[in-house]
């Protein structure tokens, strides 16, 4: 009895976080047959990982499951954009 008051919770916590995935980032030949739904952009980020995390928080944001990154530019402050899918 003592263990479901643990494994409920548990439960309950490993499923709300699968829930709270941001969208993953495609590759150009995998997005065929996606659902296109819009264009995001993200500016200012440091590096390059920065910038696919914004980018991929705003493809959360929109309610996007996946985005394919179309151009990243800069040096110090980088900028760029992507295709958001359903």
């Amino acid at each position: 009895m003592k263990s479901i008051k643990f494994i409920a919770p548990a439960l309950i916590l490993s499923l709300a976080s699968f829930a709270s995935v941001a969208a993953t980032q495609v590759q150009s030949n995998q997005s065929t047959g996606l659902n296109e739904i819009g264009v995001i952009s993200a500016s200012n980020a440091g590096t390059l990982t920065e910038l696919e995390n914004a980018l991929a928080q705003q493809a959360k944001a929109a309610g996007a499951k996946s985005f394919l990154i179309t151009s990243a530019t800069g040096n110090n402050k980088m900028h760029g954009t992507a295709i958001i899918y359903r």
